[in-house]
């Protein structure tokens, strides 16, 4: 039987959801970005983790757009052209891998290689007269970033890996990977139709949800205007720690 509403009726996942949108709308202004790539395995508590990937995904585009709009101008619009193909080619990698690969293999190895990249910078911390990120970590950093974005909006971590040590300003960090998802996002809504995600019920999820969506970008970008560059980077971390171990969490069966 169809339900008689044509969204979500379950108390628990709303419950879940609720601090899921707003901690995502605070990752999307830069500001503890890791933490951003909780909201799905967060809601995959109440719902199958596609169903939760399909609700998150028109609200991340409505907080892209609250992010876009006010940090638009800070972007670097040579490394936004730089990353946003080869995202798009992890996204093309994410669909023709859908159904093949589990969600908790995926999470499992995203968790892995987030908590290595965080080992690394606590053995060698980035200098200020350090060298940047080698020419190949651009191209494998976003191709594993739309991949990872693609199955379970976690596309945080693995960029970050290749942003955070290119030492930018605060704010043109966050305003590029704004700019990034942006574009990410958009595209990711055609394999997600295809596939069948984007039904009625989810959609009426995700407008249910909408006004909590620009409430946390709004907050962030305020909290990234005023915060001193070595704790904006030290919440960044934390919140790829943060992310990293509850992803391998989930992928080792927790």
């Amino acid at each position: 039987m169809s339900p008689a509403w044509p969204f979500i009726t379950d108390p628990f996942f709303y419950a879940l959801a609720v601090p899921a949108v707003l901690i995502t709308g605070l990752s999307k202004s830069g500001f503890a970005s890791g933490f951003g790539a909780l909201a799905t395995p967060l809601l995959a508590l109440a719902v199958p983790a596609p169903q939760a990937a399909a609700v998150m995904l028109p609200l991340l585009i409505a907080m892209d757009a609250t992010g876009v709009q006010q940090m638009w101008r800070h972007r670097d619009r040579a490394l936004v052209r730089r990353l946003v193909p080869w995202g798009v080619l992890g996204i093309v990698i994410g669909t023709l891998l859908f159904g093949v690969l589990s969600d908790r293999a995926v999470a499992g190895v995203l968790g892995a290689l987030t908590l290595l990249f965080l080992a690394q910078r606590l053995l060698f911390p980035i200098r200020r007269d350090g060298r940047p990120p080698p020419a190949w970590a651009a191209p494998l950093c976003s191709a594993t970033s739309g991949f990872t974005s693609f199955v379970a909006h976690a596309g945080g971590p693995p960029l970050m890996a290749y942003v955070l040590p290119l030492k930018l300003a605060p704010m043109v960090a966050s305003a590029t990977m704004a700019a990034y998802f942006t574009a990410i996002n958009l595209v990711k809504l055609v394999p997600y139709a295809a596939l069948g995600l984007m039904d009625l019920r989810n959609l009426a999820t995700s407008l249910l949800l909408l006004p909590l969506a620009p409430v946390g970008v709004w907050l962030g970008v305020r909290l990234v205007e005023r915060t001193d560059p070595t704790w904006f980077y030290r919440l960044a971390y934390l919140g790829m720690a943060v992310a990293g171990v509850k992803l391998l969490w989930d992928g080792l069966g927790g």
